[in-house]
């Protein structure tokens, strides 16, 4: 639902902008309606099970008791993540790339519009795939659709280009998202889960805000084509990680010949 809101938001402000000549300004105000509606939303519609969390002072929410009950499966499954949130920045640069070729204006929104719609059709099958064939050959995949995608998306010189990037993009979003987030409760214990999802978040969020601006200053000094294919680079190294954990994690319970596991790993 939250992505069928991705579609619906960005086809509306394409047809205000048609309306609104390119009025972004106003176009904007537009969407000061829906974002009441969600606080009201929350505020008169959900509450909490009584008695679930009882009013306590001000803690950290992160505690080291907790830190140090997450497995080593756990903390690869976050470096994955990090890596790979390096590697993918923000989407804004997408409609960046689609005005440099030659998408009008009142159009622009379309690039998130087919990103949500390949995401949101994609993402449960590839969940369903993921409980069949297993969550890392998912993720593997998802990988290798970014690195296609960025390299389009470098060498892209119409908006029709550019937009089977953005498609493509999208597509490794829906292998990819949902995918992580089940890695994550995969390794983690129950009572655990709500900081195990929170770290992740934590981590994976620095990591994009990072690549962002890691994007916007290679952008600026060396252009499109650059950023991507570092993108891609990028989006290689969480895949040869990807790979060398799992690796590592079969021959950490693989028994030796003596018997017991082998630990070189």
């Amino acid at each position: 639902m939250d992505t069928v809101g991705a579609v619906l938001g960005p086809a509306l402000a394409m047809l205000l902008m048609y309306w609104l000549a390119n009025d972004i300004s106003r176009v904007l105000w537009f969407a000061v309606a829906p974002a009441i509606i969600a606080v009201l939303l929350i505020v008169v519609g959900v509450e909490e099970p009584e008695g679930r969390h009882p009013r306590q002072g001000f803690r950290s929410p992160i505690r080291h008791d907790a830190l140090r009950q997450f497995s080593g499966d756990y903390w690869r499954v976050v470096a994955v993540g990090a890596v790979f949130a390096l590697a993918r920045f923000s989407e804004a640069f997408l409609v960046l790339r689609a005005q440099q070729a030659g998408l009008a204006v009142t159009w622009i929104p379309l690039v998130m519009v087919v990103m949500s719609v390949v995401y949101s059709v994609s993402a449960l099958p590839a969940g369903m795939l993921s409980d069949r064939i297993g969550r890392r050959s998912l993720l593997v995949a998802g990988l290798m659709l970014l690195i296609l995608a960025d390299l389009i998306l470098a060498w892209a010189g119409s908006p029709l280009m550019v937009l089977m990037g953005v498609a493509l993009w999208g597509l490794h979003m829906g292998f990819t998202q949902g995918i992580l987030a089940a890695m994550v409760a995969d390794v983690t214990p129950e009572e655990l889960k709500g900081t195990a999802f929170g770290l992740f978040n934590l981590v994976s969020g620095l990591f994009m805000l990072s690549a962002s601006v890691m994007a916007g200053a290679l952008w600026e000094s060396y252009g499109a084509s650059i950023t991507l294919c570092t993108g891609g680079v990028l989006s290689l190294v969480a895949l040869v990680m990807l790979v060398w954990f799992g690796r590592e994690r079969r021959a950490v319970k693989a028994p030796s010949s003596g018997g017991e596991r082998d630990t070189h790993a």
